[in-house]
């Protein structure tokens, strides 16, 4: 009688998992991190004109030096990974089928359909402190009667903040030069 080996067998199929695991990890991270670039979405000529207009926004040229970009506003957080890749994949599935089936691309029916998708969560991504700004009490009040909306009130932060991005600019903006 042959006598059985369940360690060796387990090691072999742990052996071949790390073997293919592996490889498919790193391409997947790889066309991940590849993927998430504005320069990759500006790829397409239908998002050029929405990369152009960031770049000329203050989510590029600001104060602080913070770069927001394109996953910033558009995807949830990438902690959130099984989300960040549905949404990231539904995104670029979406987009190639817009690419391949239009004929004219609708600048403003798409950015209504974006600012449709928006909600504060994205843009509390990187504003996590807009109840605190001591300089300007009435931009604190307004925020937080967002943050804190009564029930029936709710508003999001595209209501008032909607021409921030995305809107032609002859020169760059910097925030930290704008009269008060």
């Amino acid at each position: 009688m042959k006598r059985k080996r369940p360690y060796l067998t387990a090691f072999l199929l742990v052996a071949a998992g790390i073997a293919i695991g592996f490889p498919v990890f790193s391409m997947t991270y790889y066309t991940m991190v590849r993927t998430s670039t504005p320069q990759f979405c500006a790829s397409c000529h239908e998002i050029e004109y929405a990369y152009n207009t960031w770049k000329t926004s203050t989510h590029v040229n600001n104060a602080q030096g913070f770069v927001a970009d394109c996953m910033d506003c558009h995807l949830p957080a990438p902690h959130d990974t099984v989300d960040f890749f549905y949404k990231k994949t539904l995104h670029g599935i979406k987009d190639i089928v817009v690419h391949f089936t239009m004929d004219e691309y609708d600048r403003e029916k798409n950015r209504q359909k974006a600012y449709d998708s928006f909600d504060n969560a994205q843009c509390q991504k990187c504003h996590r402190n807009i109840l605190y700004i001591p300089d300007k009490r009435g931009a604190m009040l307004a925020h937080r009667s967002v943050i804190h909306a009564l029930p029936g009130r709710e508003k999001r932060c595209v209501d008032c903040h909607r021409d921030l991005v995305h809107n032609p600019a002859e020169v760059y903006r910097y925030k930290q030069y704008e009269l008060n």
